[in-house]
């Protein structure tokens, strides 16, 4: 059995399947309101304790990660000895990761809305299934994707959005999830949306996705305020529009030195 085989096998093991949202509207509106027929905990590295709810409009049954977390401190410690200054941790965050990615187009986040089951309210994200992590593919089973400049590209818009989030968690790489596609999604950004007003690694950013640069380079402060209010704070999005400026700048940088086709990709 060859690895790419390995993958497809451990991908097929979801015994649910995605409902064929046709728009990320409908997959918004079914997450608000669909019933919850089950909600329990599921093995996770992360440490918020995010529960898997199992969702029905009464045609389709559909699973979601729902996370309640909101927590703050001016100054922590965290389980690797790094002290972070004003921590945040909040399920907010989540939902602001979606309503970002849905407004640049990258189609990196899950849909995301805030709900209230029980006596909690959190974030209700759609699970994605038939994956692995980032780091279980590179990792546990050593698999190389099929088309690593595809692939390479790809991570680089994903470190893009990681930068422009300022996600505590930007290393993490179980916080990637990878389909038999190999295509990636950016999960468990509740660490994110500091108010850095700086990226955090610079050099790491060296090609760029045409399509996201131009869709920073038209990001209206209004509409981010207007779609951010409810989930950031001022601060949050102040830090959010400077690294929107820094990222443009230095994709401006990038081309200036090295050209256009070598610095951005369709």
């Amino acid at each position: 059995m060859n690895g790419a085989t390995l993958a497809l096998l451990l991908m097929a093991q979801s015994t649910l399947a995605v409902a064929p949202f046709e728009t990320a509207g409908e997959a918004e509106d079914f997450l608000a309101t669909a019933q919850v027929i089950d909600l329990e905990r599921f093995e996770t590295k992360g440490v918020t304790h995010p529960r898997r709810a199992d969702l029905s409009d009464g045609s389709r049954t559909v699973r979601a990660v729902f996370k309640t977390i909101d927590e703050y401190q001016p100054r922590k410690r965290l389980a690797d000895s790094q002290v972070v200054f004003q921590f945040r941790d909040s399920y907010k965050h989540e939902i602001a990761a979606w309503k970002l990615d849905r407004l640049l187009g990258l189609g990196l986040v899950p849909p995301c809305v805030e709900r209230r089951i029980g006596r909690d309210t959190g974030s209700l994200c759609l699970w994605i299934e038939g994956t692995i992590t980032e780091w279980q593919r590179s990792q546990e089973l050593d698999l190389a994707p099929p088309h690593a400049r595809d692939w390479n590209d790809r991570m680089q818009t994903i470190r893009l959005f990681s930068q422009l989030i300022a996600d505590q968690d930007y290393r993490n790489a179980s916080n990637l999830l990878v389909d038999e596609q190999f295509r990636i999604y950016k999960v468990d950004s509740s660490r994110a949306f500091r108010m850095d007003v700086e990226l955090r690694d610079e050099d790491g950013l060296t090609r760029f996705s045409e399509q996201a640069v131009a869709a920073l380079r038209r990001l209206d402060p209004n509409v981010v305020a207007s779609e951010m209010r409810p989930w950031l704070s001022k601060g949050q999005i102040k830090g959010l529009l400077a690294r929107r400026d820094l990222i443009v700048e230095l994709a401006d940088r990038r081309i200036a030195e090295r050209g256009a086709t070598a610095v951005l990709y369709p």
